[in-house]
């Protein structure tokens, strides 16, 4: 790990150091452990003493490291080498610091020498220290290097839960992202007891039995992580666990396990093709982290799911509740819903948007349930103090659903779905766009059913005397953009005309009708 320690060690400046300690400039190199001079100082005598050093070399000296440390090579008359190891510790040595001595024989005064040594044992000790730091400062680089990528990761999918909320498609995307971010060729989520298998690949070169490794997933590699409680680490292509676990398939693996409370249901898979680097203890540490947020994201999912069910079994009660006050009424409310939803789609309203107009159109006449069954049932017209009864229906329908926090974007468009554009309507009177738009989309529906279904005082009607009933009042008691909307949706005579067994005829047939 300390192999090129040296390569970046400006040599230069411990020359002039060693300069300034002893007095004499000396000439000085450095060589790896082989003698291979790697600088020398370009005062006279470092040209000559790195050709000295590759004259050893090709020679084949081997530099003793025993005794003092001193070792002296005279070269014409002139110079003499004393040289020192350059160790990080015993026996880890990085290479040789050299030093040319001239007129400096070996019989030279003890003081002398011993101060030329100390200096050089500074020099070399500084220079240890120097690669030490250098090495640890890149080990640190590194870390920080991969803790970035963690939590730029992290962060991805963070962004990713604030963006998609819990829609399906988001473990898709954050397995895309992990995919990309790690560099994998696949990403995997199982869980098998749920029938879920999701992947994304990005491969390096093509996997052709993609298939049967995600079979293999679900099969032998869960098991083995849900025996083992942990992780599993497969990069090697003689592991005596592949005699078990993706046994002929030449890819490194990396598994996490994903734990709901106490139990082991699902894993996260990632997979590389045999050429590429093993994973590390890093990846490792990473892929559980991402694991353990899967984890939670799943658990949050199915509560989402849980809570949705629920909101549709409680709202399927209180429909409930109030057709079953008026049989002839009975699906009116999943009708307005389905047509609300269609006219709504084809605006190209947000997702948001949608969810809100579902609920408000399914719920709008909620407020019926306060309703005396004599005046909602009632097969003939009724008196003006009967209708006054069905007018406060839809500011009921508000007061029973706007305690519910997660209807509180909803409520407006049952409140005022009986509102009609030039102001005439109930229960404010409002007028033309200050009609919420839910309200406005909820009426176009409301009066279309209202027109094709059967009541216990006459028959549905067709589709053709609805459309031209809503013609009639259209600007008047709809909004004239929405009843256009409406027509391009029933343009093309969708599946649901039939499936709601609303009649057809032929437009003459109407227009006498």
């Amino acid at each position: 790990m300390y192999e090129h320690a040296l390569d970046d060690v400006d040599f230069a400046k411990y020359q002039r150091w060693l300069a300034r300690v002893l007095g004499q400039d000396f000439a000085l190199a450095a060589c790896n452990l082989a003698g291979t001079p790697l600088w020398a100082s370009d005062n006279e005598g470092g040209a000559a003493l790195r050709e000295q050093l590759r004259a050893l070399e090709a020679a084949g000296f081997d530099w003793p490291f025993g005794g003092s440390g001193f070792e002296w090579r005279t070269f014409g008359e002139r110079s003499n080498l004393l040289y020192r190891p350059i160790e990080l510790a015993q026996n880890q040595r990085l290479g040789l610091l050299v030093l040319t001595i001239a007129g400096l024989q070996p019989d030279a005064a003890a003081t002398e020498l011993d101060n030329v040594a100390e200096a050089l044992d500074d020099i070399t000790a500084a220079i240890a220290d120097e690669c030490r730091l250098h090495y640890e400062l890149g080990s640190v680089t590194e870390e920080l290097a991969h803790r970035y990528e963690e939590l730029h990761l992290l962060y991805r999918v963070d962004e990713q839960l604030c963006l998609q909320g819990h829609r399906p498609e988001l473990i898709e995307n954050l397995l895309k992202n992990c995919a990309e971010q790690l560099g994998v060729d696949v990403v995997a989520l199982t869980q098998p007891v749920a029938g879920l298998c999701l992947s994304a690949a990005l491969p390096s070169k093509p996997i052709h039995n993609l298939d049967l490794v995600l079979v293999e997933l679900r099969g032998d590699l869960f098991r083995f992580i849900q025996a083992s409680r942990d992780s599993v680490v497969l990069n090697d292509g003689n592991d005596p666990r592949r005699a078990y676990i993706f046994t002929d398939m030449p890819y490194k693996v990396l598994a996490c396990p994903i734990r709901q409370g106490n139990t082991i249901d699902g894993a996260l898979v990632l997979i590389n093709h045999d050429d590429k680097p093993n994973f590390t203890n890093s990846d490792r540490r990473l892929a559980e982290i991402l694991a353990n947020q899967l984890s939670s994201l799943l658990q949050s999912m199915a509560l989402v799911q849980q809570l949705a069910a629920f909101n549709r079994q409680m709202a399927s009660a209180l429909v409930e509740a109030v057709e079953a006050k008026d049989p002839y009424t009975r699906g009116h409310s999943e009708r307005v819903n389905f047509l609300s939803m269609e006219i709504g789609r084809a605006l190209g309203l947000a997702d948001e948007e949608l969810e809100d107009l579902h609920w408000g159109s399914l719920l709008h006449d909620v407020g019926k349930i306060g309703i005396p069954d004599a005046v909602l049932c009632k097969p003939s017209r009724l008196t003006s103090d009967e209708y006054s009864f069905i007018m406060v229906h839809p500011e009921r329908s508000y007061e029973i659903l706007r305690h519910i926090d997660y209807l509180k974007n909803a409520v407006q468009g049952a409140r005022h779905h009986q509102e009609k554009f030039d102001g005439t309507g109930y229960p404010h009177g409002l007028k033309g766009e200050r009609i919420p738009l839910h309200g406005r989309i909820i009426a176009v529906a409301d009066t279309y059913d209202s027109i094709t279904s059967s009541r216990a005082y006459r028959p549905g009607r067709s589709h053709e005397v609805a459309m031209k009933e809503i013609g009639r009042v259209c600007g008047s008691q709809l909004d004239p953009a929405l009843v256009a909307v409406f027509r391009e949706v029933c343009a093309a005579e969708p599946d649901w005309l039939r499936r709601f067994g609303i009649r057809r005829e032929r437009q003459e047939e109407a227009q006498h009708g």
